[in-house]
């Protein structure tokens, strides 16, 4: 691990790949770590690409203050693209870490080369979903069980690695060993409190809002099919229209075999998807 040195904080990162490569930046979601990317980290080097995977605000070895409203994590976002010393990355996201990536697209286009989101819908996308769509409010019901002081810090430092076997369809994906980082690092209540702080403040828009535009660059949207939390109407033509640009279709991949953590449940299919799309880095 690499403690990235940022204007904003300090962030615990893996960063891998050839200096001169093209910066990919690849943000985990919850209750995950930098380390739900393993094998695409070693994938997206390996072509020739500069990775970098930040364990994000509040998770396990990072700056623990400051605003968690998602346009402060984008910005997060921004000021390690500097600190790697690159004008834009591709930005991929799963999960929160998708939320956050949408969010960078359209607060701060100029910095985003690409977009993949994985497993999350855009956060506008969200919000329409929970106030039209009964059934999706109450597949999301945890995260207003989240809003409470106190109790979901003991909930999720006592369950942290059930929530990411049972919000699997493949379970074989996690082994007692592959499990036992995220239970240490989520192991008290304190542990807790930086992820959780991400829920409490989803809906504070920051100043930068008013800037939000559709989203114009290429965007790759991976999803595992089996998803329990979030359906698949989320990333329809219709819904996206919210975000993105008029005739910018998305492309999309849908991972049967896998549910919610897809790059951890079929790393294989994942990685072939995300290569393929990328291509090769291009030469100077």
């Amino acid at each position: 691990m690499t403690i990235l040195h940022t204007e904003r904080g300090d962030f615990e990162s893996i960063i891998d790949g050839p200096e001169d490569g093209p910066l990919v930046v690849l943000l985990h979601g919850f209750p995950e770590l930098n380390i739900s990317w393993e094998h695409q980290i070693a994938a997206l080097a390996e072509a020739g690409y500069r990775v970098l995977a930040p364990n994000q605000r509040g998770y396990s070895g990072s700056v623990q203050d400051g605003s968690f409203a998602t346009g402060d994590l984008a910005a997060d976002v921004v000021a390690m693209i500097d600190a790697m010393g690159a004008d834009k990355a591709v930005v991929v996201g799963h999960d929160w870490g998708g939320g956050v990536a949408w969010t960078v697209a359209q607060l701060f286009p100029e910095r985003v080369d690409r977009l993949v989101a994985m497993n999350c819908p855009p956060p506008a996308v969200m919000i329409h979903e929970f106030k039209t769509n009964p059934v999706q409010l109450a597949k999301s019901w945890y995260m207003f069980f989240f809003q409470i002081p106190g109790l979901p810090e003991r909930f999720v430092s006592s369950k942290a690695t059930t929530a990411l076997v049972g919000g699997s369809y493949n379970r074989a994906a996690w082994s007692r060993e592959k499990l036992a980082p995220y239970a240490d690092a989520l192991a008290t209540p304190a542990d807790a409190r930086g992820p959780l702080n991400w829920y409490r403040s989803a809906w504070r828009k920051p100043k930068e809002s008013r800037r939000a535009r559709p989203i114009a660059l290429p965007i790759l949207i991976v999803w595992g099919a089996q998803d329990r939390f979030l359906g698949l109407q989320m990333i329809a033509p219709q819904a996206l229209r919210r975000v993105v640009a008029y005739g910018n279709e998305p492309q999309i991949v849908l991972i049967e075999e896998a549910g919610h953590f897809v790059q951890n449940e079929a790393p294989a299919a994942v990685t072939e998807a995300l290569l393929k799309w990328l291509g090769a880095p291009a030469q100077d």
